[in-house]
Formats: structure tokens, C-alpha cells, sequence
């Protein structure tokens, strides 16, 4: 059962060298950088997509490695809080979506944008001092959506080729020559479109491929080089709160999956226990907050997720307990909007696009799709005590007694964000430390709302909800 005690959180406010203020719980920034100075606008509005990193053993060094609207950034992140840029390669201007990949001294980009666009591959061993742009072109593809790479194959979703060669849900390519790839498989020529029509996403481990494969749900399919096919031995599709399966990320032990619905926006999380392809059964379904999107999950060894989840930033969760899901850590990436201040109204697929947890350093770099590529220290979200925040299985947080009361940020200034997901009538207040009634306000069912502190002294208060489930009250600090 949820721990009462524990489920109030307290957002602390971090503030970068550019003077911006996020709200953050255990995690914090190290440094903010931003390159992309073009002025030719995507088709999102977006500045900044897919991000991964290299860590460079022959030089003992980091980088992290950015899409852009205008290309692919190498930044060399060996001095956390002075990071630089080693290197840009440029792609088309003005792209929404832009995912790479590394293997050995290379690294594989893709681009979803329309034509005219093209695969790269680039030779990183010259950094920091420079890279080699070893392929850019459509001799192997034109554009795709994703890429994975596990061992020497590389996975591709949503592959279109060169003019009058069609397309295919998701190609197959060996790197056994890094710098020239061989095709595989193309999916489709085993696999009907009436089963996967397209891939968005995969996540591939020894032949066997988790597809997300949007309205289609998930797959896992089974590469078999010995009598070169590829079958399915698995899916998991008509689950709760399904949507666009997005994608999706494996526990180091094989046991657990987390995936992400996309669309509709607001769709829930799931980890689901696969240690019986056949028989997928699910573990845990919540939300981080009631409106956030989740984006791109992944999973460090058997106990931590880390999940981008646009407007609400970059979450950590203990999964070790897959039935008590506990948050670990938060990053804001987007403080213009999201739970932080209330307020979806800009769309609900902006903010932070997708992160690396896999560095030596423990660094975490995060990409948003606005602000910049975040280098972030979340080493107390790994070490700290627990907030439970997901229901037992079978339960909905709307209907259990035991729901999550989040307010932040604490120190507040003039907004506090509220997030409830209970039933019945709750009554919010706010008193002095002498017990008079300073602020209330009487809500039905679920609250996801700010309140307006800005006629507040500064000062400590305790902030309070009740109802019929629950009587909790914690203390409240006013900085403006």
C-alpha cells in the first residue's frame, strides 16, 4: 500500500547562468548549453530532438550529442560545467525530427523531416578537435523516424528510401563494416502490413525486438539469421489506456518492459512483466502528474527509469518494487508550462524530448526540445529515501483512498501547483503559524491547478487538503 507520509513532495528551485529558474526534486544542474542559433523555424517549433552520448576511452572523454533542427551537435562534456562544442555536422534545416545512435567511433543519424533529407554516419575518433562526415546521403535510406543499434545490427523504424524505392515499417542492417551497412531484413517481406503497418520506435536486445508500433500496440519480434526471417513471438495490444505505442525500454535482467502511449497526450506509463513473451502480464500503469505526456523511457540496471515526459521534464523512478513505483527525482527542462505552473495550453508535445543515463561520469544529459541540452547530476535521486507515487496493481489512482497530494515548488514564489488525483470533494488550505486561515479552496474530484501566492507575505505556512480519504498537512515556505 502507498505510505501517506510520504506522498507530499518538495520541489526545490535551481538556477542556471542564464538566470532561469527550474523546479527540480534530487536532481540537479550542472550546466545549460545552447548552440542551435538558427533562425529557420521546424515544423514543431522545436530547436533541439534526440540526444545520446560517447564516452571517448582512448582520451578519457564525454560527449553528449545533440539533433538539431539544423544538424547534429558533438559536445564535449569532459568538464561538466563548461561544456563546448567540438563539432556540428550540418543535415536539413529547419527538421522536427532528428534520433541517433553510436557504435565503436561512430555515430548513425536519421531525420524524419521530408525529402530532400539524408542518413549520416560519422567518424567521432578525431574528436574533440573535429569529426568526419563518412556518409550523408540516400544510397542506404533517404529518412526514418528511429534508430537502435544492439551489438553490430542496426534497427531503423519507418523507413523511406530514395525516390521510387518505397518504404518498409523497419529495416534490418549489419555494421560488421561500421561505415558501410548491409542490409538484412526489411520487415515486410515476412510480416504483413495488416499485422505492422509501421514501427515507431524499437528497442532490441539479442535478436529479439520490442516494436512499438503506434496504434498497433506493442510487438516483440524475432530476428532468426538462420533461415533469414523474421517472425513474432509476442505482442501486448487493447491494454488500458492505450494509445500510439511510442516506445520502450528493457530491466537489464529481462523481466520488466516500460513503454510510453504518446497519443492522445496525457496517455499513462506502463511497466509490464515480459519473462513470458507469450503472456505479457501488466505490473504497473500511473501517471507523473494528471496531464503530463510521457516521451522516451529508459531503464538503468533493474532499479531506475528515467523518463522524459515534455512539458513536466525529466523523471526518475525506482522500479525495483514494480508493484510501488517510487519517484526518485525531477528535472523541469520546460518551466513555461506544465504542472509547474498548471498550464498546458502550449501544446502538449513540447519540453524535453529524450535523455542518456549511461555515461561513466553518471551525468545525465536531456534534451529540450526549447530550451537546450542539459547536463544533470541526479546523484541524490539514486541515493535518497522514496516517495511512493503509483497505486497497486488493478487500482486507479482516481479511486484510491491513498492518492498522491503534490504541491510545488517549495520555496514558492507567487504560483503553487496543485496535483490531486482523488475523488469527492477536498478542501485546500492554507494557515499561518498561528493557525489562522490565510488561503482556502474547495475542489471536486481531481485538482491540477495553481494557486495565486502573490498576496502572501513571505514567510512559513502549512499547507493542508481533507476529505472523506485523507487529512494531510505539511509545511510551506513564501519566497517572492
Amino acid at each position: 500500500m502507498m505510505k501517506n507520509s510520504l506522498l507530499a513532495l518538495l520541489f526545490f528551485m535551481t538556477i542556471s547562468s542564464f538566470g532561469q529558474i527550474f523546479s527540480s526534486y534530487n536532481i540537479g544542474l550542472v550546466s545549460l548549453i545552447t548552440p542551435n542559433t538558427s533562425t529557420v523555424s521546424s515544423t514543431l517549433g522545436n530547436k533541439y530532438s534526440g540526444c545520446w552520448g560517447w564516452y571517448q576511452q582512448s582520451k578519457n572523454k564525454e560527449y553528449a550529442i545533440s539533433g538539431a533542427s539544423n544538424g547534429t551537435y558533438f559536445i564535449d562534456i569532459s568538464s561538466p560545467a563548461s561544456p563546448s562544442v567540438s563539432a556540428f555536422v550540418a543535415g536539413r534545416n529547419g527538421t522536427s525530427w532528428r534520433e541517433l545512435k553510436t557504435y565503436q567511433n561512430y555515430c548513425y543519424i536519421v531525420s524524419d523531416d521530408k525529402s530532400p533529407n539524408a542518413f549520416q554516419i560519422v567518424d567521432m575518433q578525431y574528436l574533440p578537435d573535429s569529426v568526419h562526415v563518412v556518409h550523408s546521403g540516400t544510397m542506404y535510406f533517404e529518412r526514418a523516424h528511429t534508430i537502435w543499434i544492439d551489438g553490430n545490427k542496426m534497427y531503423v523504424g519507418g523507413v523511406t528510401f530514395a525516390a521510387n524505392f518505397g518504404s518498409t515499417p523497419m529495416a534490418i542492417y549489419s555494421l560488421a563494416t561500421p561505415t558501410n551497412p548491409a542490409l538484412i531484413k526489411k520487415i515486410d517481406t515476412d510480416i504483413p502490413h495488416t499485422v505492422i503497418e509501421y514501427v515507431h520506435d524499437m528497442y532490441a536486445r539479442n535478436d529479439t525486438i520490442f516494436a512499438s508500433c503506434g496504434s498497433q500496440g506493442l510487438h516483440i519480434l524475432k530476428l532468426d539469421l538462420s533461415n533469414d526471417s523474421i517472425y513474432e513471438i509476442g505482442n501486448y495490444r487493447g491494454y488500458a489506456g492505450a494509445g500510439f505505442n511510442h516506445s520502450s525500454f528493457m530491466t537489464q535482467n529481462g523481466k520488466y518492459l516500460m513503454f510510453c502511449d504518446e497519443e492522445p497526450s496525457s496517455l499513462p506509463l506502463h511497466l509490464v512483466d515480459i519473462q513470458n513473451l507469450g503472456n505479457i502480464q501488466p505490473m504497473t500503469s500511473f501517471h507523473p502528474f494528471t496531464n503530463t505526456t510521457p516521451h522516451n523511457p529508459y531503464i538503468i540496471g533493474n532499479k531506475f527509469a528515467v523518463v522524459s515526459c515534455y512539458l513536466d521534464g525529466l523523471m526518475i523512478y525506482d522500479i525495483s518494487q514494480p508493484t510501488q513505483i517510487s519517484l526518485a527525482g525531477y528535472f523541469d527542462t520546460y518551466p513555461q508550462g506544465g504542472a509547474n505552473t498548471g498550464s498546458y495550453a502550449n501544446g502538449p508535445y513540447n519540453g524535453n524530448w529524450g535523455a542518456y543515463p549511461f555515461l561513466p561520469s553518471k551525468l545525465i544529459i536531456a534534451t529540450d526540445m526549447q530550451n537546450g541540452i542539459f547536463l544533470l547530476d541526479a546523484t541524490s535521486s539514486f541515493t535518497s529515501s522514496l516517495v511512493n507515487l503509483v497505486n497497486p496493481v488493478g487500482l486507479k489512482a482516481e479511486n484510491n483512498a491513498a492518492a498522491s497530494f503534490i504541491f510545488y515548488p517549495n520555496p514558492a514564489n507567487t504560483v503553487l501547483a496543485l496535483n490531486y488525483n482523488g475523488t469527492g470533494t477536498s478542501m485546500i488550505r492554507i494557515k499561518d503559524l498561528l493557525g489562522q486561515v490565510i488561503l482556502q479552496k474547495e475542489f471536486s474530484e481531481k485538482i491540477s491547478e495553481n494557486l495565486d501566492l502573490s498576496a502572501l507575505a513571505n514567510g512559513s505556512y502549512v499547507i493542508s487538503i481533507q476529505n472523506e480519504n485523507k487529512h494531510e498537512t505539511k509545511k510551506l515556505l513564501i519566497q517572492h
